[in-house]
C-alpha cells in the first residue's frame, strides 16, 4: 500500500502578536509527519492572491508537498491573540479559499493512494469543502492498515452535531480534548458520566480503532477496544501552544503506521507536543532524537 499521509482541511496565516506565520491544522501536521520520513501531503485552497502565493512559498521551502489549489477567494487568515500562558484565542476569517475546496480528478488520485489522512470539524463548516472531505474520505480504499483520523476542532461555533456524527462515523481514529469531550457531551446527551466512560461509550458507539483524549497539563489516554494508554504531560518552558495538538496528532500516527505499539507511540507523540509547546510557532523542525526514535 501506499504510504502518502495527508492532513486536509484549512491552510491559512496565523497572525500573532509578532507577526503572521503559517497555520492550518492540515499544514501542521503534515510537516510534522515529513519530518518522521513519510510522504505527506497538505490538501487546501488559497486565494489567488500575494498571501496564498507566500503560503505556497514556505510550504515549498519546507520541503512540504502539497495538492492545493488556487480558486477565487481571499486566502485565509485568522488573527490570534495569546493569553498571560500563552494558549491562544482566534478569531477565524470567514469566507475564504481553504471554505471551498474542490474536488479535482487529482484529489480522486490521491485518495486512491493515501493510507492515512487527519481532517477535522473547522474545515468542514462550509458545504464546499464538507464535500470535498467527505468524498475523499469515501474515495479511500478501504483497508484495516488505514487510518481515517478525525482531530476536531471546535472552534467559534463553527460545527454542527449532524457534522460531527457524520464524521465520527467516516473516521476509525477519534482525536479530543477535555473540554471538547465536554461540549460533544451535552450536545450527544451524555451529562453526568465521567471523562473516561465517555471515552468508551463513543469508542464503542463508532466501532473505532482508538480514541484519543488530551487533557492539557493532565495527561493524555489512548483508548483501544479494551486497554488504555495513559502518559503524563511533560512540565516544560512554554513559549506557545500554537500547533502542539497537530504535533502530537502527526506523531502518533507516523508511529503507528511504523508499527510501533500504542504505548509507544503515545509516550513520542507527548515528548513531540512538549518540545513544540517550547517553540514559538506550530512548524519548528524537531531535534534528531526525536525523529530517530522512528
Amino acid at each position: 500500500m501506499n504510504q502518502i499521509v495527508v492532513g486536509m482541511g484549512e491552510a491559512l496565516w496565523d497572525c500573532l502578536p509578532e507577526g503572521k506565520k503559517i497555520g492550518g491544522a492540515p499544514a501542521n501536521f503534515a510537516y510534522h509527519v515529513s519530518q518522521f520520513g513519510f510522504d505527506s501531503r497538505v490538501v487546501s485552497a488559497v486565494g489567488i492572491d500575494a498571501d496564498g502565493d507566500e503560503i505556497l512559498d514556505v510550504f515549498a521551502q519546507k520541503g512540504l508537498r502539497t495538492q492545493i489549489e488556487r480558486v477565487p477567494y481571499p486566502t485565509g487568515t485568522v488573527q490570534v491573540t495569546l493569553d498571560a500562558v500563552g494558549v491562544p484565542c482566534y478569531e477565524i476569517k470567514e469566507g475564504v479559499a481553504w471554505d471551498n475546496i474542490p474536488f479535482t480528478d487529482e484529489l480522486k488520485r490521491l485518495a486512491l493512494n493515501t493510507r492515512a489522512v487527519c481532517f477535522g470539524s473547522l474545515a468542514q463548516r462550509n458545504e464546499a469543502s464538507r464535500i470535498t472531505i467527505n468524498r475523499f474520505l469515501d474515495t479511500m480504499p478501504d483497508s484495516a492498515e488505514q487510518l481515517k483520523i478525525f482531530d476536531i476542532n471546535l472552534r467559534q461555533g463553527f460545527y454542527t452535531k449532524e457534522i460531527l456524527c457524520d464524521s465520527m462515523r467516516r473516521c476509525n481514529v477519534l482525536k479530543i480534548n477535555d473540554e471538547e469531550l465536554v461540549t460533544i457531551s451535552r450536545i450527544f446527551g451524555y451529562p453526568g458520566i465521567d471523562l473516561q466512560d465517555k471515552c468508551w461509550i463513543l469508542l464503542a458507539k463508532y466501532n473505532l480503532k482508538m480514541l484519543i483524549l488530551t487533557c492539557g497539563t493532565n495527561g493524555s489516554y489512548v483508548f483501544t477496544p479494551g486497554v488504555v494508554s495513559f502518559q503524563e504531560t511533560p512540565r516544560v518552558p512554554v513559549a506557545d501552544t500554537v500547533g502542539a495538538g497537530d504535533s502530537f496528532t502527526a506523531a502518533f500516527t507516523s508511529a503507528i503506521l511504523s508499527g510501533k505499539p500504542v504505548q509507544e507511540a503515545h509516550k513520542l507523540a507527548v515528548e513531540v507536543s512538549a518540545y513544540v509547546c517550547t517553540q514559538s510557532g506550530a512548524m519548528p523542525e524537531l531535534p534528531q532524537i526525536l525523529k530517530d526514535r522512528i
